[in-house]
């Protein structure tokens, strides 16, 4: 049976790096049995550092593969590429951007560098999600068939007069906002003030203030200088829980 995968020569693999790109895997495959075959297929050309392989909707089919060098990836990709795995050819490049493994390995899991290219990965990853998120409301799925549609427009519109009325704007929800250097709190005890959430809030990098809302139990705004700061706050207060209540930390919607 041909293929409809691109033949190797064809396959653009990019910017020589020590991660491995895989795409074009049998998606019904169980992910340890995955992950076991490629090791199996893949330590023949050098040392494995990560592997990484998820089975949520937007990463079936594909999978990451760490060397300990760009020259063991290279190779791979050479004598791998369109190889076929459970009856699938895989298809083969070189990833875009530096794995978690890769910077930790080269810095140190305790380095500036290591935190800040975690804050960077979130910091794309939450804004994908939002503009997925913005475009699929822009977009909704509909099952109204075409000779449902005349009735459908007319009792939207009162009996197929035309509308005036402006349609309303798609809105984010707050978990999936894109990121900034103002967090939204929210649930937040009676009791909590400035001095409190400082002391919380005050070890992240670039902290800037906390602003309470005059009037409003439950809420409060914190700044930070830079928008890794923000990020790593998010991250590592969101869902923290204060007098048995969950706060809830978003960012501020702009």
């Amino acid at each position: 049976m041909a293929s409809n995968s691109p033949p190797a020569a064809a396959v653009s693999v990019g910017t020589p790096s020590s991660t491995v790109y895989i795409r074009n895997l049998e998606e019904s495959v169980k992910i340890p049995l995955l992950k076991q075959s490629l090791t199996a297929i893949f330590s023949q050309y050098g040392t494995i550092i990560d592997l990484v392989a998820k089975k949520n909707l937007k990463a079936k089919g594909q999978a990451f593969v760490v060397f300990d060098s760009a020259a063991a990836a290279e190779q791979a990709i050479k004598e791998v590429q369109a190889f076929p795995l459970f009856d699938k050819p895989m298809v083969l490049a070189f990833a875009k951007t530096r794995s978690d493994a890769t910077v930790k390995r080269d810095t140190g899991e305790e380095s500036t560098e290591f935190e800040a290219h975690k804050r960077r990965r979130l910091a794309e990853k939450e804004r994908k999600q939002a503009l997925a998120v913005l475009e699929s409301q822009r977009h909704p799925a509909t099952t109204t068939t075409s000779a449902d549609a005349p009735k459908a427009a007319a009792k939207k519109t009162g009996g197929g007069l035309k509308s005036t009325a402006p349609a309303a704007a798609p809105q984010i929800p707050d978990e999936y906002l894109p990121p900034n250097t103002t967090l939204f709190l929210q649930n937040l005890p009676d009791d909590a003030n400035e001095s409190m959430l400082t002391s919380l809030f005050g070890r992240f990098d670039g902290f800037k203030e906390v602003r309470m809302v005059p009037g409003r139990k439950g809420i409060a705004f914190v700044e930070f200088e830079q928008l890794e700061g923000a990020i790593g706050a998010k991250e590592g207060m969101g869902g923290m829980v204060l007098e048995d209540k969950i706060v809830k930390v978003t960012y501020q919607r702009q």
